[in-house]
């Protein structure tokens, strides 16, 4: 469990400096075709920031109003609520908020900014289909990604992937008024100036695909570390491995889910999501490699 753990991290670590490195190329060739310098970066990132502030904030309400989930009280789902706060106790945490959502469909999210504000949410269909094992693997999975703070590595990737879109956008528009060619032509380079163009071309068209790409890696890699959490937690990787396998067996669609808040649950609600070119855009790794990943422990 302590190597899946520290493999998945620093999994997620590369990612997020290759994200970096990505942003900073893009802003290197932005500030030279323009002259800008190290402000294009600044003028980005504050604009990314500022779109993706407010929605951080209140994101576990506008999930919450999205997914149609009502809090639950201690006297009507006893089992949940225990199982909630025995497992916050064993990692350390505040006890979250519970949210339930009438829905024969069996799954499950986390939101909040952090664990004083966090909130586990579940379906009718969860508690009425898995055994309290499989319901502890579960709550245990969700629980460690509040504990990992998944939210706010989502939320920056967010940041990220605006950055680039923004920095490919004034790189693409730049060279298309013309400003970036003549600045290259005034310094007289020859044939390198047309090479920096049409590397800095590139780089701005393939960038946000690029990008997109690493935000849905590093989901799914996030998945992986929450799989390897929630077992060192309940210390019983067969529980979390049992309930995935009846979770992925389950062909019944979550209705409240849409594409905006499917990258929440423990598994991918749209149960429509077939198909090759679907699964390289998927937010969640194949179910296979999660089972096999908690069959190792």
């Amino acid at each position: 469990m302590y190597e899946q753990i520290a493999r998945n991290r620093w999994k997620s670590f590369f990612l997020i400096l290759f994200f970096l490195c990505l942003i900073f190329a893009l802003s290197w060739i932005f500030g030279e075709l323009t002259g800008w310098g190290p402000h294009g970066l600044v003028i980005a990132v504050v604009i990314a920031v500022g779109m993706t502030f407010g929605s951080y904030y209140a994101s576990d309400k506008i999930v919450l109003a999205i997914s149609r989930a009502k809090p639950v009280k201690k006297e009507d789902y006893p089992y949940l609520y225990n199982v909630v706060e025995g497992l916050a106790i064993a990692a350390g945490l505040p006890k979250p908020r519970c949210y339930i959502i009438d829905d024969t469909a069996p799954n499950a999210f986390a939101s909040g900014r952090n664990p004083k504000n966090s909130v586990i949410v579940v379906t009718k269909g969860l508690l009425e289909k898995l055994n309290r094992t499989e319901l502890e693997g579960v709550i245990a999975h969700e629980i460690s990604h509040i504990k990992n703070h998944d939210i706010l590595v989502q939320t920056l990737a967010v940041v990220m992937v605006g950055v680039v879109a923004l920095l490919s956008d004034w790189i693409l528009r730049t060279l298309f008024w013309g400003r970036g060619r003549r600045r290259s032509n005034n310094k007289g380079r020859g044939s390198g100036a047309e090479i920096f163009i049409v590397v800095g071309l590139v780089l701005a068209v393939l960038s946000p695909l690029i990008a997109q790409f690493l935000r849905l890696a590093i989901s799914r890699k996030r998945e992986f570390l929450a799989d390897a959490n929630g077992a060192f937690l309940t210390r019983f990787p067969p529980g979390l491995a049992s309930a995935l396998r009846k979770l992925a067996a389950d062909r019944e669609p979550l209705e409240a889910a849409n594409k905006a808040t499917a990258h929440l649950y423990i598994v991918n609600p749209l149960k429509d999501f077939k198909g090759k070119v679907n699964k390289m855009f998927s937010t969640h790794p194949p179910v296979e490699e999660r089972i096999a990943a908690l069959e190792k422990m």
